[in-house]
């Protein structure tokens, strides 16, 4: 039998913190992943607080088997000695279904539960996962004696997760996001591609052919083919399902590393779409994301001029020989919003901001 309405925001479990209503819109534009099993990398995480919008100490996939103890003693270590002011702090706990979840989930909780954010779940198949993990959550924030809910975030790395996207963004008030993971997501639905998100030159289209000058095709003649993105349905159907359900969603890893051109476009796509943010895989990735999900000083120029000029936002205006009109400035808003989130925690993004010329709005 289902939970009433009325039950949904109740802790479940006694002395548990009360669930959040709203999910707080925390900038996240790079979700940087270390490994706090390795000394060279965890050493470098209280510099790099405050250049980044969250730090992900890692326990899943890219850690080995012999090394999840040590990486997650290391995660406990680091969240005990590090003050991460505005930088969020994070963990991907390993799945569900392996020998590491549970006390991944029981140590990090009870040790450092204080510090945490957000657990981000991988492999998240369907509701159950997010029950699961909910009542478990709410179980050891008692135990901890925490005053605040942890947050989930989930990675859709299956077909069924895929399947069943909108009931898992419904499970639970914890819910803070979702994350595409391509390479797994990739295997599970049997694509045709060994690469870490972004393009494939073989997922293309390409234009007709000429004709001569009696009409007869040319097919054997030079054509332009444009290439496109494997990932958009999947992307535009996370971002659907977020914004129902008042959470985020977020691009996920970007595997070649060298390949910054491909990584900034792969980023402005899933920005444009609605993604707030994407993984981090190494410094130069952050630099990236942090451009790419920071509206341009244009579009923030732009967004205030026409807030400005439509007044109580009823009715229609031409700016620059284009129609706005109260759509457009729902849009601007999201702009501006934004902006403004941003500004508050990255002092040079606020001074550009702060420096558009009354004119220029």
């Amino acid at each position: 039998m289902s939970r009433t309405a009325k039950d949904f925001f109740a802790p479940l479990a006694v002395g548990a913190p009360t669930p959040l209503r709203d999910i707080p819109a925390r900038p996240s534009r790079a979700i940087h992943f270390f490994d706090p099993g390795n000394e060279k990398m965890a050493a470098k995480v209280p510099d790099m607080v405050g250049s980044v919008d969250v730090l992900l100490g890692n326990l899943e996939d890219a850690v080995k088997a012999e090394n999840k103890e040590k990486s997650r003693q290391g995660l406990v270590a680091i969240g005990k000695a590090t003050d991460f002011g505005k930088t969020q702090f994070w963990t991907r706990v390993n799945s569900l279904d392996s020998p590491w979840g549970l006390d991944d989930l029981v140590t990090l909780v009870t040790e450092i539960g204080d510090k945490l954010d957000v657990i981000m779940v991988p492999k998240v198949q369907g509701a159950e996962d997010i029950h699961y993990v909910d009542r478990l959550l709410a179980q050891l924030e008692a135990k901890a004696g925490l005053d605040r809910p942890i947050l989930v975030h989930a990675i859709l790395e299956t077909a069924r997760g895929v399947a069943n996207i909108e009931e898992i963004c419904a499970a639970s008030p914890r819910m803070q996001g979702l994350s595409l993971g391509p390479a797994d997501l990739a295997a599970d639905r049997r694509m045709k591609t060994t690469r870490v998100g972004g393009g494939h030159p073989g997922y293309l289209v390409r234009e007709d052919p000429t004709r001569d000058d009696l009409g007869v095709p040319q097919y054997d003649a030079p054509r332009t083919s444009y290439q496109q993105d494997l990932w958009h349905y999947t992307i535009a159907r996370m971002v659907d399902a977020c914004a129902m359900h008042g959470i985020y969603p977020y691009y996920g890893p970007f595997g070649d590393i060298r390949d910054t051109v491909a990584c900034e476009d792969q980023f402005r796509n899933a920005f444009l779409l609605g993604c707030v943010g994407a993984w981090s895989l190494h410094p130069a990735q952050i630099t990236i994301a942090n451009k790419v999900f920071s509206p341009s000083v244009e579009d923030v120029a732009h967004a205030r001029r026409v807030i400005a000029a439509m007044g109580d936002g009823t009715g229609a205006v031409m700016i620059d020989g284009k129609m706005e009109d109260d759509a457009s400035v729902k849009q601007c808003q999201v702009m501006v919003a934004l902006a403004e989130e941003l500004a508050a925690i990255d002092p040079a993004l606020k001074e550009q901001y702060d420096a558009i010329e009354v004119a220029d709005v």
